[in-house]
């Protein structure tokens, strides 16, 4: 196994589609890769929360992850959600995406419980001594209530199964201390979509990106203008991004991420309860936003 991966380019924290009836739509899961991988995507990242996978039972988080792996190309990153609420659940998880072929997981915090940072620290070392992988840390504090912090990944810094932290606390300040405390050690990977290129100007060579699901050309283009060079190019994508960006973190954010590859022409269905549908209004906004995009 290869404990020195290199993440780079934008790899979308997939959706899960889901049929009228609410079981898994794996028709429209296959033309939705297929759009990513004619975009130009560098990998997969499925059963994040993007991926709703709060929602899904045990197997229908292995017939997503078999389902991805089956489609994955050898040169494509694979990235598995394995997040659960306890340590045993983790590692059940994790042992099972490991089986079907995933050498890398995304773990935040275990949500609900809040551990303290010795907890966490001992929670991550037990899953990575009970399972073969490695190992991208999630920082996402707004949701999971729990941060990871500088003394953890101090902990962590010198063990090369940790491979990188996706960081999602908007906060870019944390992004620039991360990106240069640990240079040559654990990668920073972009997950504050509306900040993504300030992100790319401190080193976050790859994109885990959720509005990736129906923004795929333009998360890439703008990934790929930026490591061509192509400075002001890649500010004009940003600008344009920006605002579907900021609509979309300012809530319901798998519900617009699905209504938007509605708008795609790449329907992937509703969102399971307990998650809701969008207002008229919520639409409307979003759509209006998208609008620059699609003129690029």
């Amino acid at each position: 196994m290869n404990y020195n991966v290199k993440l780079s380019g934008v790899m979308p924290a997939l959706v899960t589609p889901f049929d009228a009836a609410g079981k898994i739509d794996f028709g429209a899961f296959e033309k939705l890769l297929t759009h990513f991988r004619d975009a130009g995507v560098t990998g997969w990242v499925p059963n994040g929360s993007t991926g709703e996978y709060f929602s899904q039972s045990t197997e229908e988080r292995r017939q997503v992850l078999q389902f991805v792996k089956d489609f994955a190309n050898d040169d494509e990153i694979l990235i598995a959600g394995t997040n659960a609420p306890a340590t045993r659940e983790v590692i059940e998880q994790t042992a099972m995406a490991k089986e079907i072929g995933y050498d890398n997981v995304l773990l935040a915090p275990p949500f609900y419980t809040r551990p303290t940072q010795d907890e966490l620290i001992k929670h991550y070392e037990t899953v990575l001594a009970e399972v073969d992988v490695n190992l991208v840390l999630y920082s996402y504090p707004a949701k999971d209530g729990s941060d990871i912090s500088f003394e953890l990944m101090d902990h962590f810094a010198d063990k090369p199964r940790v491979i990188g932290i996706k960081e999602s606390s908007g906060v870019l300040q944390r992004a620039i201390e991360i990106a240069t405390r640990y240079e040559g050690k654990i990668q920073l990977i972009s997950g504050s979509d509306d900040i993504a290129l300030d992100f790319m100007f401190w080193g976050a060579d790859s994109w885990i990106c959720g509005p990736s699901n129906f923004l795929a050309k333009a998360c890439c283009d703008l990934d790929r203008a930026y490591k061509v060079g192509e400075l002001a190019k890649a500010k004009d994508i940003m600008a344009k991004l920006y605002r579907a960006m900021n609509i979309l973190e300012s809530g319901k954010f798998v519900q617009k991420i699905k209504y938007g590859c509605e708008l795609q022409g790449l329907p992937v269905g509703e969102c399971r309860s307990p998650l809701g549908p969008l207002t008229d209004e919520e639409k409307a906004a979003l759509k209006e936003a998208l609008e620059p995009i699609q003129a690029m």
